[in-house]
């Protein structure tokens, strides 16, 4: 404790809040630096949230070989033989390989029942 008993005045003076100056260094230009700052900040945080929210999610079941050479079966012909040599590219890309040196010769596209068996005795 103190020696000796302070007035009245000065217990009353160091009661008061601490008074900070009311412009403080950098002025507004640190006011909206801050808050650009911050809405950066906030537009990330909300960018990542939706990325993550929107999400696409693969499908749960697995479409067989089987089913899709039931929806190319529904195509005209000539998309059936492109639709079942992007099975082949895909999935044996060996086999289309081997079938895509001769695509572009002369009668050189390869009939509709050979590619589907290639395709479906693969699977």
């Amino acid at each position: 404790m103190a020696d000796r008993a302070l007035s009245q005045e000065a217990m009353l003076a160091g009661l008061h809040d601490i008074r900070l100056p009311s412009h403080s260094a950098g002025g507004v230009l640190a006011d909206f630096l801050a808050a650009v700052a911050l809405g950066f900040f906030l537009a990330v945080v909300v960018a990542l949230l939706l990325r993550f929210l929107l999400r696409s999610r693969p499908s749960t079941k697995p479409v067989s070989m089987k089913d899709r050479l039931t929806c190319i079966g529904t195509l005209p012909e000539d998309d059936q033989r492109l639709a079942l040599l992007h099975l082949l590219k895909q999935d044996h890309p060996q086999v289309y390989a081997r079938i895509s040196a001769r695509l572009y010769e002369p009668g050189g596209m390869p009939d509709l029942h050979g590619l589907e068996r290639e395709v479906s005795g693969r699977d």
